[in-house]
């Protein structure tokens, strides 16, 4: 102990004749040094080999009341809000807030991106539906060769504007109807998915049934009155309401009401479930949490195509239901009367055969495509920017709460 004290001792020593002393016991502190794992390398650069070993040694990150915030709010590069981006992947307690969202909460969210969609998308396809329609109409095989000479017709007779026949109670009416029918979906979902027995495989079908139903209501005379408008009724909308109140009551609003519901409980089922398994497949893939607006479009594609090609007879029945009898056909045969949902197939077998009720299918497959796609693409674009400035601002109003609170406190 004397030995190694007095040996440290002599770098300190002020001593002039200790010089011989001093080196030897310079050199020795050389070779601890040097011998040391710290600063041993066997490489041909020892400054690379000392960076290596000192980055291992943590660093204290040192803040400062006074500038902790500007300084880490000025480092950092200001990054522009993604609409598109879920509140979900954010901050815990946005995740927490999106976790505990009420049904009732997501049942509004749902309205009110299926109201845009639905606005949207049936605005944008209504010259399709109108080709539709006038195929569909009875007596149409013996005025039309095909889809093409439908539009070249309408054309010559009408213009343009004439593929937008009905476009105003189409927006007023796809609004609230598809409001309904998202919100009501959203309902569902949510509402089944809070049944821990309930099958999960059974909640897309149940909650599409459940749209349907209740968007029924408001659908059947918004589509009754553009249909009588797009099989050739003279007027404005609000002109043909008119009319058929007079003539029939509000009852005649409801004129196909049970061919509508048998059409659209399968069509809304085989739509909604396949783009509901059809999403829950690509997310299982793509370790996802939403989808990206190419994979709405496409997953909405493949649903809307798989539900018309399946559905198109009962959609005949139902158009022939609507656009019978209204005295403004467009032309005396499609004028005939029928009785009900039964009248109305027996009817199309004896006159047309198996081959009725395939009419009109090739465009309503590629409209309901086309719809689908947009449709869907659409509403997963709403729901997620609304649900993004939803769950921000309810974040907003979690940090500033408890601020007050404590501000009312110290005062």
């Amino acid at each position: 102990m004397e030995t190694s004290t007095g040996n440290a001792l002599l770098l300190l020593s002020p001593n002039p004749h200790t010089l011989t002393d001093f080196n030897s016991s310079f050199n020795h502190l050389n070779i601890l040094i040097s011998s040391s794992p710290i600063y041993s390398h066997t490489g041909p650069n020892p400054t690379a080999a000392a960076r290596k070993v000192f980055a291992k040694i943590p660093k204290p990150k040192l803040t400062f009341s006074s500038t902790t915030l500007s300084s880490q709010d000025l480092s950092q590069t200001p990054q522009k809000r993604n609409w598109l981006k879920p509140a979900a992947r954010g901050s815990p307690a946005a995740q927490a807030l999106f976790k505990n969202l009420s049904t009732l909460e997501r049942a509004v969210i749902g309205a009110a991106a299926g109201g845009i969609a639905g606005a949207f998308t049936y605005v944008c396809l209504h010259p399709l539906d109108t080709v539709k329609t006038r195929l569909q109409t009875k007596g149409a095989s013996e005025i039309y060769k095909g889809a093409f000479d439908v539009i070249v017709k309408t054309f010559q007779s009408k213009g343009i504007l004439g593929f937008y026949s009905g476009v105003s109670a189409v927006i007023v009416g796809s609004t609230f109807s598809s409001a309904v029918y998202f919100g009501t979906c959203e309902f569902g979902k949510s509402f089944l998915s809070r049944i821990g027995s309930y099958p999960p495989l059974l909640i897309p079908p149940t909650a599409g049934a459940m749209g349907n139903i209740v968007s029924s209501a408001i659908m059947v005379p918004k589509e009754l009155i553009t249909q009588r408008m797009q099989a050739g009724a003279n007027g404005r909308s609000w002109e043909v309401l008119l009319r058929i109140l007079e003539k029939d009551g509000i009852l005649g609003l409801y004129a196909g009401y049970s061919a509508t519901l048998l059409r659209n409980l399968p069509a809304g089922v085989l739509s909604y479930s396949s783009f509901e398994y059809l999403k829950a497949a690509v997310l299982r893939e793509t370790k996802q949490a939403n989808l990206e607006p190419y994979q709405s479009v496409g997953c909405g594609a493949l649903a809307g195509a798989i539900s018309a090609s399946l559905t198109t007879p009962l959609d005949v029945v139902k158009t022939r239901l609507m656009t019978q009898g209204h005295g403004e056909a467009v032309n005396k045969v499609s004028a005939a009367m029928y009785s009900g949902v039964r009248d109305t197939v027996k009817q199309i077998l004896k006159e047309e055969g198996w081959v009725g009720f395939t009419r009109g299918m090739g465009p309503r497959v590629f409209y309901s495509a086309c719809f689908s796609a947009i449709g869907y693409f659409a509403f997963e674009t709403a729901r997620l920017t609304i649900l993004n400035e939803y769950i921000r601002r309810k974040e907003l109003e979690v940090v500033v709460v408890p601020a007050d609170a404590v501000a009312d406190q110290s005062g």
